[in-house]
């Protein structure tokens, strides 16, 4: 990411009180530029942030009063708005944030709008919570026959105790719910409002190492001093967490929010408990496993500010926080952080603009920095605290590189094998010492190819220029990108063979099944996104791991980060070089960043570490670098050939993809934009070129590249671009600034 930090702040309205019959801008949360006047109704003022329903056309909608009338309409066609609803308005920041992003991402306001204000469009007032109590008459009282039933629901609250459900209380005291709700009619039970709770008392907190408490001083002393950026930099298990702990403990002190954000929800779990066991309580939740009741309180909640801390994926940043005070980036590095569709924008970039608006503190931390933000350090923009050992007795695990030109796996009984003879018999030492191993392949299914040996014919989605992936778990053939599937198919459409099918390549599931018939004692376990698919899973895997349950892990790459098991001392890499032969500009820096992150799983607590990576290329620079512990090198290496070529961060790149069902048609819009691309002195346009994917989901796609000098801003130049050549509705143009990806 480029420094936004120059970016000028957006100014807010003059006025924030309207009185009725005044005339007030209301944005939509709809993908459309336009804000539409509506009258302030007679019965009430309206204030700025307001969110209110208004008439849209035949149906009602929900907005957000942005402003003063735009004065466009005629007086007598402006519709008054219907009433506000009852939740607390859209506080200014968030939306001067709002119209940050959406001139930043070139998106329309209330596109963005809407990932704030989702859940308050649906909006239901919440219950007041109850609980079922004695109400004072007895059986006899009230003149109600005391049937052993009732008698034994009065036995059950005679000495103060309550039930918060008339099902929990019949399951409890083993009576039908009818009964409990005939006691409730006359008067026998009632229901209760539930008290406030007292404020919560945090539990003490735990004693850090020198170093920790260096890093925690340095990032409390910044609460409450205006906008900054502290990157947190240490080695995997080095305590991290618990130093923006301490930072959240005083801002809880004060009365005020803190947000941390995660790049996934397998993440949680473990998250969670750490810091249940450090304050006490669970903080608010919010990722897409929420119910929409759970969205609707959680962001009501976050919006009074009874939510001090919420944690959640890169969507929680768009939260109308009442007073956000710190904000978190756990992973900053991760690419989950990047939404690729939608209103496309980077989490942690826009998480730095957000600190920015509100004048508080942020904290990005990880042990493998992104080039951007390490850039960012070494310009004296942000700030860096570094924590270079783990805690206490745990040292970094050792290293080690497998030559698959020499070290070649030995063919096995099952079949061709993937494990290179050193790793097999470090897993042979690490199950008699009744250690923990882990196998990592960032593959899902059995295979990524299957193809005819009688004619070569390979299947591939019909949907996407992609190969069908085998699952022999499903016994399907299951596209990635799109979710196609389909049996494996009898005979050869391309030759007629049958049974000619053969797998090719290793994914998860064949390395599993490799390791079981390798060490039939074993219990071994794969684990992959598509087998976590909820938290609860991810729950019971933890406990799974750390019960010792598991003698060796096969995962993809939700297992390489966040987690901490005591007893996994192997890590093996079944492919190191899996990702370094993309053209993606950040391809050494990602699978640096993922196999350091997978190398840090080994060895956390008092137990020795051992990496062992298999990979073709022993010599070549990310693997050099994850031996010999050299992050700086690796940095200044990766800075040298970005700067060199102007790429980010020393430049700016702004891709557009254009989409559409006849490959024609997106080829002619492609063209008719290359004819009219901006030009001048720093500014160079890449394309029209059919896309790595060049077919995803039935469309075809072809991509654009706007390469700029850093000191130009690509919104301008994209706006009169596009306003340039007219597009058909079938042709779909997605603004990607600052791509992260370029499939």
């Amino acid at each position: 990411m480029n420094n936004l930090a120059d970016t000028a702040v957006s100014s807010t309205p003059p006025q924030d009180r309207f009185e009725p019959g005044e005339v007030v801008c209301v944005v939509l949360p709809l993908p459309i530029e336009a804000a539409y006047d509506y009258a302030v109704p007679v019965h009430e003022s309206l204030v700025l942030g307001d969110v209110v329903e208004v008439p849209l056309g035949r149906r009602f909608e929900v907005g957000v009063v942005w402003g003063p009338g735009k004065g466009d309409v005629a007086a007598h066609k402006i519709k008054p708005v219907v009433q506000r609803v009852g939740v607390p308005p859209i506080p200014d920041v968030s939306r001067a944030f709002i119209d940050w992003v959406a001139a930043y991402t070139l998106q329309p306001t209330g596109a963005v709008l809407r990932m704030t204000l989702n859940p308050a469009r649906r909006w239901q007032p919440p219950t007041p919570p109850t609980v079922i109590a004695a109400a004072g008459p007895s059986l006899e009282t009230a003149g109600v026959k005391p049937t052993p039933a009732r008698q034994k629901i009065m036995a059950a609250v005679s000495k103060g105790r309550t039930f918060d459900s008339m099902s929990r209380m019949a399951k409890a005291v083993g009576v039908s719910s009818g009964v409990i709700r005939d006691l409730i009619d006359v008067g026998v039970l009632a229901l209760r409002p539930v008290a406030a709770s007292a404020a919560v008392q945090l539990p003490a907190a735990p004693t850090l190492e020198a170093g920790q408490r260096a890093a925690a001083g340095t990032i409390c002393e910044k609460l409450g001093q205006g906008f900054s950026v502290t990157v947190l930099d240490g080695v995997t298990g080095s305590g991290k967490t618990e130093v923006y702990f301490e930072a959240i403990a005083k801002i809880m002190e004060t009365g005020g929010q803190a947000l941390v954000l995660l790049p996934e929800i397998a993440l949680t779990a473990q998250w969670m408990a750490r810091f249940v066991a450090r304050f006490g309580f669970a903080p608010a939740e919010w990722h897409s496993d929420l119910s929409g009741k759970q969205r609707r309180e959680n962001w009501l909640h976050t919006a009074t500010g009874e939510a001090r801390v919420v944690v959640g994926a890169r969507s929680a940043l768009f939260l109308p926080f009442k007073d956000l005070r710190l904000i978190v980036v756990d992973e900053e590095h991760e690419g989950a952080f990047k939404q690729e569709d939608g209103v496309i924008y980077h989490a942690r970039d826009m998480a730095v603009v957000r600190a920015r608006e509100g004048k508080i503190p942020i904290v990005l931390s990880s042990a493998t920095p992104s080039l951007e933000t390490m850039t960012n350090v070494q310009a004296g923009r942000y700030a860096e605290v570094h924590l270079p050992t783990r805690f206490g007795v745990a040292v970094l695990p050792k290293i080690n590189v497998i030559d698959l030109k020499t070290d070649k796996p030995e063919k096995g009984p099952w079949g061709r094998a993937w494990l290179a003879p050193p790793l097999v018999k470090a897993i042979d030492d690490a199950l008699r010492s009744g250690e923990q191993s882990l196998l990592f392949l960032n593959r899902r299914g059995y295979a990524p190819l299957t193809l005819c040996n009688s004619c070569g014919h390979r299947l591939h989605c019909p949907q996407c220029t992609a190969w069908l992936v085998e699952h022999k778990l499903t016994r399907r053939l299951q596209c990635h990108h799109c979710g196609y599937n389909a049996p494996r198919p009898i005979k050869c459409s391309s030759c007629g063979a049958a049974d000619s099918f053969v797998a090719c390549g290793p994914g998860i599931e064949r390395v599993a099944e490799e390791a079981q018939a390798r060490w039939p004692e074993a219990r071994v376990k794969m684990v992959a996104s598509d087998t976590l698919d909820r938290p609860s899973a991810v729950a019971e895997l933890i406990e799974e791991i750390l019960q010792r349950r598991i003698d060796i892990l096969v995962g993809t790459q939700v297992l390489a980060k966040g987690h901490h098991f005591p007893n996994l001392t192997l890590v093996g890499v079944v492919d190191a070089d899996l990702g370094l032969s993309s053209w993606d500009l950040r391809a050494a820096e990602r699978t640096y960043q993922l196999l350091h992150q997978v190398s840090g799983r080994a060895g956390r607590a008092e137990r020795q570490g051992r990496v062992f990576l298999q990979t073709h290329d022993p010599a070549h620079p990310v693997m050099q670098a994850l031996v010999s512990g050299n992050d700086a090198e690796f940095y200044a290496r990766e800075s040298e050939g970005r700067d060199m070529l102007a790429m980010p961060p020393f430049g700016r790149l702004t891709a557009l993809i254009l989409s559409g069902p006849d490959e024609i048609q997106v080829k002619a819009v492609g063209e008719a934009l290359a004819r009219v691309a901006p030009q001048g002195e720093g500014i160079e346009v890449l394309g029209p070129a059919p896309a790595f994917m060049a077919l995803l989901r039935g469309r075809h796609r072809h991509r654009m590249l706007l390469k700029t000098r850093r000191d130009i801003k690509p919104q301008a130049l994209v706006k009169d671009w596009l306003e340039r050549v007219r597009v058909p509705g079938a042709v779909r143009i997605q603004i990607d600034v600052d791509p992260y990806s370029f499939f």
